[in-house]
C-alpha cells in the first residue's frame, strides 16, 4: 500500500510561497553539483504526483515545454512521464499529460488511493491541500528543504491547521548551497 509523502520548499522563516504566492526563493541558489545530483535523483523515483490547482498549473505550464527539456532534462522527462492527480473544484480539464482530474473530497480520495496497491503518492507544492490532508493523518512523511532565505511574508505550509501534529525527524542532509533536507515522519 503506498505512503503519501510531502516534498516542499520553505524559507528560513516558514514560508513555502512569499506574500505574492511565488515559489522562485526555491530555485534561487548558489550552484551546487551535489545539490543538482539530489535533485535529479529525488526525480527519478516511481509514483503518483498530487497536485492542488495552482501548483498544478504551474507545474502543467513548465514541464512539458522545450525549456525544462533543455535545463533538466532528466526531471522534465519524469515529471512528465509520471502520473499525476490534481485536485480542484474550478479545473474543467487536466489537459497535462498523465493527468486525473478529481473534483470530489481530497481526503477521500487519498483514503482510497492508499488502500490500493500501488507505489507512494507524493504531493508537490500544494500548500492549501497539505493543509487539508495533514490534520486527517493522511501524510506518512514530510520532506521539507530548508532554503537560506527570508521572506518576512508569505504563506506557511500548514495554513489554517489548528490541532498539532506530531512528526518524528528521520534523516537531515546540508548542501553547500546552504539548503538542508529535512524528512520527517509522522506519528499517527
Amino acid at each position: 500500500m503506498p505512503n503519501l509523502l510531502v516534498f516542499n520548499h520553505v524559507s528560513l522563516d516558514g514560508y513555502f510561497t512569499d506574500a505574492r504566492g511565488d515559489m522562485s526563493f526555491a530555485h534561487n541558489v548558489q550552484p551546487d553539483p551535489e545539490w543538482d545530483a539530489f535533485v535529479e535523483g529525488n526525480a527519478s523515483g516511481n509514483g503518483t504526483l498530487i497536485f492542488g490547482r495552482v501548483t498544478y498549473e504551474l507545474m502543467a505550464a513548465f514541464w512539458p515545454t522545450p525549456m525544462a527539456a533543455a535545463s533538466m532534462p532528466a526531471i522534465a522527462e519524469r515529471m512528465n512521464k509520471l502520473a499525476k492527480v490534481v485536485f480542484s473544484r474550478t479545473l474543467q480539464k487536466a489537459a497535462w499529460h498523465n493527468t486525473t482530474l478529481i473534483k470530489g473530497d481530497p481526503g477521500e480520495a487519498i483514503r482510497q488511493m492508499k488502500a490500493q496497491p500501488g507505489e507512494d503518492l507524493v504531493i508537490l507544492g500544494s500548500g492549501s491541500l497539505v493543509a487539508q490532508l495533514a490534520p486527517l493523518e493522511l501524510i506518512d512523511e514530510y520532506q521539507i528543504v530548508v532554503n537560506p532565505v527570508v521572506l518576512g511574508r508569505g504563506r506557511t505550509l500548514f495554513e489554517g491547521v489548528r490541532e498539532k501534529i506530531p512528526l518524528q525527524l528521520t534523516k537531515t542532509r546540508e548542501f553547500k548551497n546552504g539548503n538542508v533536507f529535512l524528512t520527517y515522519e509522522a506519528k499517527h
